[in-house]
Formats: structure tokens, C-alpha cells, sequence
């Protein structure tokens, strides 16, 4: 009987996994770098073992979209709209100064000024997923540091889908792309805030003593979401924090957010995978250099910069510095800009493989950094470890 791809994939991720990330805690490194290199050595450029049928990437995504749901689930919309302020002003002011320091470490290595200023904006944005993933929701503490964090992260997500959208309409050749949602993102909160407020809390409300319906329906939900915003032209991501949005203000919220952190870490595992397998590592060539470089002067320079502003608009400087540091690498998004730009001829494949090897760096070092000086709840210190 012949192998089902599928079952395949999942024995490489969680078996390749499961022994690279005991190599990784003996070492005293982050589960997120065995995941990747799990991935590196199953992908197209090490061992080549996944079966070319299945694109893990696309399961990858997913792990996105519910860790969105999952953050829109925590943050109520009244905190958002008083994070608002603050958060612009850091967001703002953190995009262009990490832009003033990566343009001329790109123009060094002879990108063109256009390339030298895309390479910039990639490498402003924060990643969602290890901001989220190491920081523990238990301690009042990290409440706070948790809505500065998620208030930054979401407006960043936000310039990263509208950059996506202006790339998507460069390829094309049109002009609809950047004002598509300044008109689908309220539409869609308004349908999503109607939908749960008439449909899907009286619905929930009546089921609430049957756990398995209350899992199934927020899992449709978020996926309703996904999928709604998907059609009104924003992206799957986006729509699943919609969703969660829309529930953070029912008490119910608080105990679905708990029973799907494990599904959540499930399709997080195959996001880290895919993009290990993803990853050109013997195409790289004379990008190796001007990565290592980018990738130093964001893990130096970005918590110091997002530590200063965060101080300067009212928080105690060690908070601030905490905050600093769990936002000093590179983001998923620097990823999906990069590629969609070099598929649509906006940029080189240079700038690509550049951002991707400076990214990656970004990832593993900074995750090692915030586990062995903040609690995490994948810490390998068990003082630190913290869920």
C-alpha cells in the first residue's frame, strides 16, 4: 500500500522535530530553531524528502491565522482604541528609524537606493508569532507587556498587508490595490461584530454546557472570518483577527483562547517547519554577508530603539526594555513582502534571498535571547519558564 503524502509530511515535521528540539533544550536553544532546521534538512535544499504533492506551507498559514485568532481573542476592542495612540506613534516612529539604519548597510552592499529602501521597510516590521509565542499571559506583568506588544504588532500587520496589497497592484498594474481596506476592513468589522453580537453568542450561550460545540463553533468561526475577509480582498489572516475582536468582549472569550493554544501550537510547528524547508540555503551565495550584517544591526539597534520610544511615551524603562527586546527581530511579513515582490518583478531575487538569510538569523537569535533573560513558556530554565 502506498504512503499517503500527507502522513508523510507529518512524520518528517513531528519526529524530525521532536529530536532536534531535544538536542536544541539540552543545548539550552529554542524549540522555534529546531523547527526550522527540522525543515531545513526535510526541504527541497537538504534531504528533499517531502513528497512534492503536498505544499506544507499552505498548512504552515494556518498556523497564522489561529494564533491571530487568538490574539484578537485577547485584546478587548476598548483597549485597542486606548493602545491607539501610543501604539502609532511607537509603530510610526520605530518603522522609520530601523529604515534610517538598514538603507545605508544595503546601499553598502550595492543594492540600488529602490532595493536599499524596500530591504528597510522588510526589516522594520516585528514577527507576530515569536512575540506572541514567548510571552506568558499569567502574570499581570505580562498583561501589559502583552497589549503594548499586540497594540504594535497589529498596527504593523496592518502597513504589512496594505504594503502586500500595493506590491500585488505594482504587478498588475493597477492603482485599487491600497484603498481595497480602507473600505473591506470596516465592512468586515461591522459584519463580524453583527454576526457574533445576533448569531454566534446567543448560539453559544444556549451550548455552553458542551464543550466539544463551543471548540467546534469558534474554530468555524475564526475560519468564517478567515475566509470572509479572503473574498472582500484582505487577507485570511486579517479576517481571524477580525473574528477575534468581535468575541473579546463575551466572557467566553477567555476560555476558548485556552482551549485552542494547543491547536494553535500544532499549526505552528508546521509554520516553522515550512519555512525551514522553504529556505534556498545553498543558493544564498553572496548574500551571506550583507544578511549577517542586516541581521546584526536589527537585533542591536531595534530593541533599543522600540526600548527608547516606548519610555518616552510614559512606561517604566524596564518594561520598556522587555518590550524592546521581545520585538527585536524581523517578522513572517518581511518574508511574504519580499517574495511577492520578487515574484512580481518589483524587486531582485538579491533582495529575496538577502531578507529571507537576515529574517531567519532574526528569528533564531532573538527567540534564544528573550528565553534566557524573560519568561517564556518554552523556557529550558525552569525559573524563567512561565505559561
Amino acid at each position: 500500500m502506498a504512503e499517503a503524502p500527507v502522513i508523510q509530511v507529518l512524520f518528517l515535521v513531528f519526529v524530525g522535530a521532536a529530536v532536534l528540539a531535544a538536542l536544541a533544550l539540552q543545548a539550552r536553544q529554542s524549540l522555534l530553531v529546531a523547527y526550522v532546521l527540522a525543515g531545513v534538512a526535510a526541504g527541497e535544499h537538504g534531504f528533499n524528502l517531502i513528497p512534492p504533492s503536498v505544499n506544507v506551507a499552505d498548512i504552515g498559514q494556518a498556523g497564522i491565522i489561529f494564533l491571530l485568532f487568538l490574539l484578537g481573542l485577547n485584546l478587548h476592542p476598548q483597549k485597542l482604541a486606548r493602545l491607539l495612540g501610543p501604539a502609532t506613534r511607537v509603530t510610526v516612529a520605530s518603522g522609520l528609524a530601523s529604515m534610517a539604519m538598514t538603507f545605508p548597510i544595503a546601499m553598502v552592499f550595492d543594492f540600488s537606493v529602490i532595493e536599499a529602501l524596500f530591504i528597510g521597510v522588510a526589516l522594520s516590521f516585528s514577527s507576530t508569532i515569536i512575540g506572541l509565542k514567548l510571552l506568558p499571559t499569567t502574570a499581570l506583568h505580562h498583561r501589559h507587556v502583552g497589549e503594548l506588544i499586540i497594540s504594535i504588532l497589529l498596527l504593523q500587520d496592518i502597513i504589512a498587508i496594505v504594503l502586500l496589497l500595493v506590491i500585488q497592484a505594482a504587478g498588475e498594474g493597477g492603482w485599487y490595490g491600497p484603498l481595497l481596506p480602507l473600505v473591506s476592513l470596516p465592512c468586515l468589522a461591522l459584519l463580524a461584530w453583527l454576526l457574533s453580537r445576533w448569531v454566534l453568542i446567543p448560539v453559544l450561550a444556549k451550548f455552553d454546557t458542551i464543550p466539544e460545540y463551543l471548540f467546534l463553533a469558534t474554530i468555524g468561526w475564526c475560519l468564517l472570518g478567515a475566509e470572509g475577509a479572503h473574498a472582500m480582498g484582505l487577507s485570511h489572516e486579517m479576517g481571524a483577527f477580525v473574528a477575534g475582536v468581535a468575541l473579546a468582549a463575551n466572557p467566553v472569550a477567555t476560555f476558548i483562547a485556552e482551549q485552542l493554544k494547543p491547536l494553535r501550537d500544532f499549526f505552528l510547528i508546521l509554520f516553522f517547519f515550512a519555512l525551514g524547508a522553504a529556505f534556498p540555503i545553498w543558493s544564498l551565495g553572496d548574500v551571506v554577508l550583507p544578511g549577517f550584517v542586516l541581521a546584526v544591526a536589527v537585533l542591536v539597534a531595534k530593541p533599543r530603539i522600540y526600548a527608547w520610544l516606548i519610555a518616552r511615551n510614559g512606561e517604566p524603562p524596564r518594561l520598556a526594555r522587555e518590550v524592546g527586546v521581545r520585538l527585536g527581530q524581523a517578522s513572517e511579513f518581511s518574508l511574504l513582502v519580499t517574495v511577492m515582490a520578487a515574484s512580481a518583478g518589483v524587486v531582485s531575487q538579491r533582495v529575496d534571498l538577502v531578507v529571507q538569510a537576515a529574517t531567519l538569523i532574526t528569528f533564531v537569535a532573538s527567540s534564544y535571547i528573550v528565553m534566557n533573560r524573560y519568561p517564556t513558556p518554552i523556557s529550558v530554565n525552569e525559573q524563567l519558564r512561565q505559561n
